[in-house]
């Protein structure tokens, strides 16, 4: 019971930390003009100029919060840490942006060199923790498979796909805030689970690692929730790179943390689909010269199939949602 409270009570500070921001943070983007460059070829998107970026601060400082105060273990700490390392990276691309008034922040190798130190931190610090280790669970089943030293590069790249994913997949009103909602909800109750079998089991350390990582989980949930008020269709604010890199980080950690990162695929299916859609394009179109979808990422497509941004969105979230119920029938098996 007490993990339950402290879980509640974590989905529930991030949610009002994240909301009472909300107004003096797009204020603030307001009168600073921090506004949204739109890409010139994304023509239906024309009427979000003028839109303000770097949301992402508001939900980064709404979970700082509640995983503070609630989830202070080492689990959460780090995963706190390793999320925001991944922002300050997407913030220093969005101010660039911003201040420039371009389109174009960090360089890609820039960006990637960043991503890939800490993604390498990353790994390095589950390798040699003794509540994550080498171990990765196979979905569908209660078996673990020992990764050994081929656990640090595998580790790295779960972080840079998944920060690279949900940047992907960050170009419509409340697409990234739905989803990975749903995704961090979903982990949360994978890993509430995992700190009550630890506490049955005696493993009292290893529980407490779980407690504050389900925080971590469960104030990102709240936030997200807090931030898609303010996100979805028409948006007030954007959550820019700083926000979709640093959810991205955020994703990765619960679920390579928890051992589960294969379940990340499953549960992150419309992130997935972001990111294959962007490579199939990609060699699709060096190898004929045309192109596959209509626009890349895959929810770009659909908006140049006729379909409305809001309906986008709702497939989007709906999809996430049975995929997490799958996720959750396998983890029970």
């Amino acid at each position: 019971m007490e993990y339950t409270l402290k879980f509640l009570l974590s989905a529930l500070v991030g949610f009002v930390a994240t909301a009472l921001l909300s107004r003096p943070v797009i204020a603030f983007a307001k009168r600073a003009k921090a506004n949204q460059t739109i890409l010139f070829y994304v023509d239906k998107h024309e009427g979000k100029k003028g839109t303000p970026t770097m949301g992402g601060i508001m939900f980064l400082v709404g979970v700082c919060v509640p995983v503070i105060a609630f989830g202070r273990e080492k689990l959460g700490i780090v995963a706190l840490c390793i999320t925001l390392g991944y922002g300050l990276i997407g913030f220093l691309d969005d101010f660039i942006k911003v201040k420039l008034k371009r389109n174009l922040g960090l360089k890609a190798y820039q960006k990637i060199i960043g991503q890939l130190g800490i993604a390498a931190i990353a790994a390095a610090f589950c390798y040699t923790n003794d509540a994550v280790g080498t171990l990765v669970r196979i979905p569908f089943s209660d078996v673990y498979v020992d990764f050994g030293y081929a656990y640090i590069p595998f580790a790295a790249f779960v972080f840079i796909a998944m920060s690279n994913a949900v940047n992907l997949t960050d170009g419509l009103d409340g697409l990234v805030a739905g989803s990975s909602s749903i995704y961090f909800a979903a982990f949360g109750v994978m890993i509430a689970m995992a700190a009550y079998a630890a506490a049955d089991g005696g493993r009292t350390l290893i529980a407490a690692e779980y407690s504050s990582l389900g925080v971590f989980a469960f104030s990102f949930f709240g936030a997200m929730i807090a931030f898609l008020w303010c996100n979805s269709n028409p948006a007030s604010i954007f959550m820019g790179d700083t926000g979709s890199l640093a959810v991205g980080g955020a994703a990765a950690c619960v679920a390579v943390f928890s051992k589960n990162a294969l379940f990340a695929p499953i549960i992150g299916i419309m992130f997935v689909v972001s990111c294959i859609s962007v490579i199939l394009q990609v060699l699709h179109f060096k190898r004929t010269k045309k192109r596959l979808f209509l626009m890349a990422p895959f929810h770009h497509h659909l908006e140049y199939k006729g379909i409305k941004e809001s309906k986008i969105v709702s497939y989007y979230t709906v999809i996430t949602l049975v995929a997490a119920i799958v996720a959750l029938i396998a983890f029970t098996l």
